[in-house]
This record gives C-alpha cells, structure tokens and sequence, in this order.
C-alpha cells in the first residue's frame, strides 16, 4: 500500500508508469554512477528531497510526469521506493479519457527511438521497458555542456534529439560520438536551432547532477533577440 505524508505518496519504483517511450541510456549511466559515489546518509538526504511529479490514473496506477532516467537509473542501483508528488488525480476517468487528458497536459510523449508518434497503448507498463534512443543521450550531453540551458518546456531533451536526429546520422553518432557531439554543439548555437526550447545563441553553464531531467512545468520562456 502506498504511504501518504502530506502531499507526498511514497511507492515502489517498480509500479510506477512511464509516460515516454524511450530514454537516453548514456544518461541513465551516468545517472547511476554518480548515485553510486552517494554514502548512505546523502543518499537518503538525496531522495527526501527529490520527489518524481505524477498523476493517479485509472485503477489507482500512478504515472510519472518527469524524471524518468533518474527512475531507472535508481532500480538498476536496487532502490526500492521513491515519494511522488501528486499533480492531479485522474483516477475517475477512462483509460481512453486519461489519456486525452494527459495529451492535452502535454503530460505524455508518445514517441519512439525513430522519432515517430505511436499509440498510447503501445507506452512501456514499466520503466524497465524503456527504449534506448542515443539522440536523447546526444541532447542531454550538449545541455549538460551548455548547448542549451535547463528549461521548462515539456519534453524538451526530445525535442532536440529529434533535431539532431535529422542532421546527425546513426552512423556517424556511433562511430564518431565525439564528432558528433561537436556537430551537435554548433548547431545547438546556430539559427536552424532557433525554435527549439531553451535557444538563444550562447553558451550556459550546463547541469550533470541526478535530477537533470526538465519537462515537468509547462511554462515556455521568452526567446531572447
């Protein structure tokens, strides 16, 4: 049974759902290398005061809206609960309704590795059943390197690695990751990159911490001149 305390549910990591379809695998390392250098107080410390935002869907299943690598990463270091901060409750309606509503939320990102739009039902039931897609692990690189600034645009990251995704070949991001991320730097600074969440045509000090994952306040930032 969960436990509540105040606004917060405490719950299994591994009944939470996932509201994506993939994630950047490289992040999740890194993710879950940095929690293994933690001692065990810090950890504790880490984990009183990041809270993964969600919603309570149909038959009472709680959704994560955010922070989907720091998830996974923390059941592949056996973590076994996490607290949740409950952004709505939409344990009322349909499962067809819910997911309606969580489109309109820009609360779900039903995109696969290739960049393309699937069926809600198609979603992982587990964050263990996330997809790998290496552009999601290209943008978060070249944000953590200050291509681009933390922003609250949902879904952000996916926004840029589809970007790259259509510049930057397969290819040449596996046999040349660090060519790769140098085209990805400049175009994260030129004008073809201008639409995209976070630009403004300089450098930002980039953040590598565990919760580095954005897309949970729907707020769009003025673009600069």
């Amino acid at each position: 049974m969960p436990i509540y305390r105040h606004h917060l549910v405490e719950v299994e990591l591994k009944a939470l759902r996932p509201t994506q379809m993939t994630v950047g695998m490289g992040e999740v390392r890194q993710k879950s290398e940095h929690w293994s250098t933690l001692d065990p107080q810090q950890r504790s410390h880490y984990l009183s005061r990041h809270w993964f935002p969600a919603v309570r869907g149909p038959k009472a299943r709680y959704y994560i809206i955010d922070h989907h690598h720091l998830g996974l990463a923390l059941i592949l270091e056996r973590v076994q609960s996490t607290q949740l901060v409950l952004m709505q409750d939409f344990a009322a309606l349909s499962q067809r309704e819910f997911w309606v509503v969580m489109d309109q939320h820009q609360w779900v990102h039903p995109y696969d590795r290739h960049g393309h739009r699937r069926d809600f039902n198609e979603l992982p039931k587990k964050l263990t059943d996330l997809i790998d897609d290496p552009y999601r692990s290209l943008a978060g690189v070249i944000k953590s390197s200050g291509g681009f600034p933390k922003d609250g645009e949902p879904f952000a990251e996916f926004l840029w690695a589809d970007f790259f995704r259509r510049r930057i070949s397969a290819q040449m991001l596996k046999t040349d990751p660090e060519g790769a991320v140098g085209r990805a730097q400049e175009l994260a600074h030129g004008k073809e990159s201008s639409h995209l969440p976070g630009w403004s045509g300089v450098n930002f000090d980039g953040e590598d911490d565990l919760d580095a994952d954005s897309k949970t306040l729907p707020v769009r930032r003025p673009r600069k001149p």
